[in-house]
């Protein structure tokens, strides 16, 4: 189950902690994504040595390939992947949607064609539910529809995100009693049943999703819904789908406060530096997104001061590490700017590995720092220097760039 304890506020920003089935988890906190079951060039071990201590899996993927029986004969996701602690599962709803034209939403689910091999397929939040249950994730999410900002270069209306968010609302309910009867028809082999931690009992965390597009009215409508229907923690999803970011903001921070007090609060998808600490700043304690995995293979470094792209060709012989204060295997190793390129540039999979540790390691110790700050009272403080730092460059000048 799930164990949430508040320790302590600073403004609006928390400092928690997570007891789940397979271990605690000390919050706010970025889970680094593993789609497939593996988080992009980065092993168990070497997650666990730069401080991640929860990680997320995609439902839709792993559903497709392998396919949920077999990760369900080895043991489930954690089985499967060797990951010993908790493990967050989105619902599939997001990559549905994302599919656009593919797919058909109806009031039973979403049919759509298969983008592996063009095979029709139904996913329902019932389907969801028994695909969570089999990855035994300690968090499972309810199947909902990404409400769209946009749709064919039309903004989406009041009346048509009301109409979405309902649907969610409807879904979420199906997802909470398939979820309960799961639990009880087909008990799981956590921790928890056998003499599992504080707080726990071996069944897993399901999560609300509030949704309602850029309209604070159906946000609030959304969330009224799913309190009543009961979750053991909630999300804000719908963000980071294309809205300009003051829209992002302006939701996030009408949502956020609003949100259960004494249950954890996740933000779905959205995680530049800048967006983590905002999103901390509003009291949010869980974050996730492909941005610093996906941007360290593409050569996009993340750091305390400033972003560096590293394909630039100023960087070619450069024997300086990515950042000289910081601590993670490639900078604290000596690997060069130079050689990190040049590994890149050949396609060596050491370039993607060196960087990938870098930008978690970097999210990581942000996330730490934050933590921090809230316990001795000067996360304020914190954000002002955060902010002055980012601006100023890695190498003392702002042609790094790339911050919002």
């Amino acid at each position: 189950m799930l164990h949430y304890e508040l320790l302590k506020t600073d403004g609006q920003a928390r400092r928690g902690r997570l007891t789940l089935n397979h271990g605690t988890v000390e919050t706010p906190i970025f889970m680094p994504v593993g789609t497939y079951g593996a988080v992009k060039a980065m092993s168990p071990r070497e997650l666990e040595e730069i401080g991640a201590r929860i990680i997320l899996g995609n439902t839709f993927h792993l559903w497709l390939r392998p396919g949920t029986e077999v990760i369900k004969a080895l043991g489930g996701l954690h089985g499967f992947n060797r990951w010993p602690h908790p493990i967050l599962t989105d619902s599939g709803g997001f990559q549905v949607w994302s599919l656009g034209k593919l797919r058909k939403i109806e009031e039973h689910g979403v049919h759509f064609a298969s983008p592996i091999n063009g095979d029709r397929l139904l996913l329902t939040p019932e389907e969801s539910m028994r695909i969570q249950h089999a990855l035994n994730s300690d968090i499972a999410m309810v199947f909902d529809e990404c409400t769209p900002y946009e749709t064919d270069g039309q903004l989406t209306t009041q009346a048509e995100a009301a109409q979405s968010m309902q649907l969610s609302l409807r879904w979420a309910r199906r997802s909470r009693d398939t979820f309960e009867r799961l639990g009880q028809e087909q008990p799981t082999n956590n921790p928890g049943n056998g003499g599992g931690g504080k707080g726990t009992n071996g069944q897993n965390a399901l999560f609300g999703i509030v949704q309602g597009g850029m309209f604070t009215d159906l946000r609030d409508e959304s969330l009224a819904g799913l309190t009543t229907i009961g979750f053991e923690g909630f999300a804000i999803g719908g963000l980071s789908v294309g809205e300009p970011k003051e829209d992002m903001i302006r939701i996030l921070n009408h949502v956020a406060p609003r949100l259960p007090q004494h249950k954890p609060r996740y933000l779905m998808g959205v995680g530049t530096p800048e967006d983590l600490v905002r999103g901390v700043a509003a009291g949010i304690d869980l974050f996730d997104c492909v941005l610093p995995t996906r941007n360290a293979r593409n050569g996009w470094l993340f750091t305390r001061f400033g972003d560096l792209k590293l394909r630039n060709a100023r960087w070619f012989s450069d024997p300086r590490p990515i950042d000289p204060g910081c601590g993670c295997y490639a900078c604290a190793g000596g690997f060069s700017r130079a050689y990190i390129q040049h590994l890149q540039k050949v396609n060596e999979i050491l370039g993607a590995r060196l960087a990938t540790i870098h930008n978690l390691y970097y999210y990581l110790t942000l996330m730490q720092e934050m933590r921090v700050a809230i316990e001795t009272g000067t996360f304020q403080d914190f954000v002002k220097r955060f902010h002055t730092d980012r601006c100023r460059g890695i190498d003392g000048d702002d042609a790094l760039g790339g911050n919002d």
